[in-house]
């Protein structure tokens, strides 16, 4: 009789040394069962049920801008941006701008003044010259990641979803280069006259680094308020003060530009299979 006994305890502790292996590769089986029936890709850890999807859609993005940093001149920008999204979080973009040159009507009162401090300190305008940049088209190449999506509750239970993105690229821009001097013709100023002669431009090019930020708040399926940032980085000659003495030194510019538009996405966004 003692001999079943014994065969019963090997056999309960055969069991119980592969219970756990057991449990575990059951375990297994099942993670493995989910990430099928979610296409093999693991939920998101990010905010849930998410209205928006941009993954595999063209964007369309007219806007405005402004160059807020440069001193001397108001440059106002007309433009359009396009970008495919290769997945929710990474995208590649082209924008095309332009910016009108209108002349000294662009004139900030700043330039103004310096050519009339020169003029008055006896200078002259045959030898002071204030240099100047008009940027008046533009064209950049550049990757996104939209690293943040979120959501707004703004009043009661409506709800804004949002995401911000950054982004990298070269560019570049044509600038009309001008050397601003006293206005000779202009003897009485309070006649309406203008004290700046800006002369002749010369057309130049410049291939930046730009560098930027942004965001957009999903107003549709199709359509968001796009706000973008971006800095324009190039290295190029000091300014030239004096015409008889050319700058051969180097320094950064930056050309800084605020934009707001609508962006428009195409095609119609999917219906999800599941949630983000």
């Amino acid at each position: 009789m003692r001999a079943p006994h014994a065969l019963l305890l090997s056999l309960s502790a055969l069991m119980m040394a592969f219970a756990p292996g057991t449990a575990r590769a059951g375990s297994k089986s099942a993670e493995k069962a989910l990430d099928e029936t979610t296409t093999g890709r693991k939920p998101y850890n990010v905010v849930q049920n998410r209205f928006f999807t941009k993954d595999q859609r063209f964007e369309l993005s007219p806007m405005l801008g402004y160059v807020p940093n440069n001193p001397f001149v108001k440059r106002y920008i007309v433009g359009v941006m396009g970008a495919y999204h290769l997945s929710e979080t990474f995208a590649i973009e082209g924008a095309a701008m332009l910016s009108p040159d209108l002349g000294n009507s662009d004139v900030k009162d700043l330039t103004r003044t310096l050519v009339v401090i020169a003029q008055d300190a006896g200078s002259g305008s045959s030898k002071f010259q204030q240099p100047l940049e008009k940027m008046t088209l533009g064209g950049t190449f550049a990757a996104r990641w939209s690293p943040i999506y979120g959501k707004i509750n703004l009043i009661g239970e409506s709800v804004l979803n949002f995401d911000t993105y950054f982004t990298g690229g070269l560019g570049i821009l044509s600038l009309a280069e001008y050397r601003a001097r006293y206005n000779d013709a202009c003897t009485d100023p309070s006649t309406g006259c203008d004290v700046v002669d800006l002369g002749q431009s010369t057309p130049r090019a410049v291939v930046p680094v730009n560098l930027g930020v942004g965001m957009d708040f999903f107003l549709t399926g199709s359509l968001a308020l796009k706000l973008d940032a971006r800095d324009y980085l190039y290295i190029d000659k000091k300014p030239q003060y004096d015409p008889n003495t050319p700058e051969t030194e180097s320094r950064l510019y930056s050309t800084f530009l605020a934009t707001v538009g609508v962006s428009v996405f195409f095609p119609k966004m999917q219906p999800r299979l599941f949630d983000y």
